[in-house]
């Protein structure tokens, strides 16, 4: 469907996608002709923002160069790719403007993002019919399962940057992925593979009753939406 409104004088036509209106909070990036996109996002509920990061680690925090990572498909998929850092920033690269927003209920608001579409993985890789879910795989050894249909959403992305500048190494460096409707959780730290897979896996939190899918719309923090957040290893904090 299409809008017309007005911006400083200028009118724009945006082309809307009708899935973006699956919750008004959670409205999708607005493409308007030539190009230029606007981000809208808000406040998920039970949510609140807060002023810093606060750094999370499950396991070990690894130090990755970025010359030595390479990040690999694996599962169902036509071809199993295996990409360097330069492969990766040699792709088309996406920018958008999203909140992060962490189970544990705090917030960060408009992060910078930027790197590759997951869609372009997605085709490069050509995943089979048979996929329903991805499991996200980590050098530490991490996982995070998230559905295929939220994985391949306009706005998903393998992230290489946050608010213009290299994802610091204890956020993940030197790639996440990120998908702003889900919990932050989900958006796994020193990402190297990539799985598809027919049904769903737990993941690490997903062990300790975290829920299957994490969407933010929806507080879906616990499988039946009943439980209690498990012990986590603080690193400390970050300045936003």
């Amino acid at each position: 469907m299409q809008i017309t409104f007005t911006i400083f004088s200028c009118r724009c036509d945006v082309n809307i996608e009708p899935k973006a209106f699956r919750k008004f909070q959670n409205l999708s990036t607005l493409s308007i002709s030539p190009g230029v996109k606007l981000s809208h996002t808000g406040l998920a509920p039970g949510q609140f923002y807060g002023n810093r990061w606060i750094i999370y680690s499950a396991l070990s925090e690894p130090v990755i160069r970025a010359e030595d990572w390479r990040l690999k498909t694996s599962g169902l998929v036509e071809k199993e790719i295996d990409l360097s850092f330069d492969d990766m920033q040699k792709m088309p690269q996406t920018k958008l403007v999203r909140d992060f927003q962490c189970v544990t209920k705090w917030s960060i608001k408009d992060v910078t993002w930027e790197g590759v579409a997951f869609r372009e993985i997605a085709n490069l890789t050509g995943v089979k019919p048979e996929a329903k879910w991805v499991m996200f795989r980590c050098a530490e050894g991490y996982t995070a399962p998230v559905p295929l249909e939220d994985a391949i959403v306009d706005d998903s992305l393998i992230a290489f940057k946050m608010n213009g500048r290299p994802i610091p190494q204890q956020q993940g460096f030197p790639a996440r992925p990120f998908i702003p409707h889900l919990y932050g959780w989900k958006s796994a730290k020193w990402l190297n593979e990539i799985q598809f897979l027919p049904e769903y896996k737990d993941g690490y939190w997903e062990m300790y009753g975290y829920n299957e899918r994490g969407d933010i719309w929806d507080e879906e923090r616990f499988k039946g939406h009943e439980g209690k957040h498990s012990r986590r290893r603080s690193l400390g904090f970050a300045p936003i």
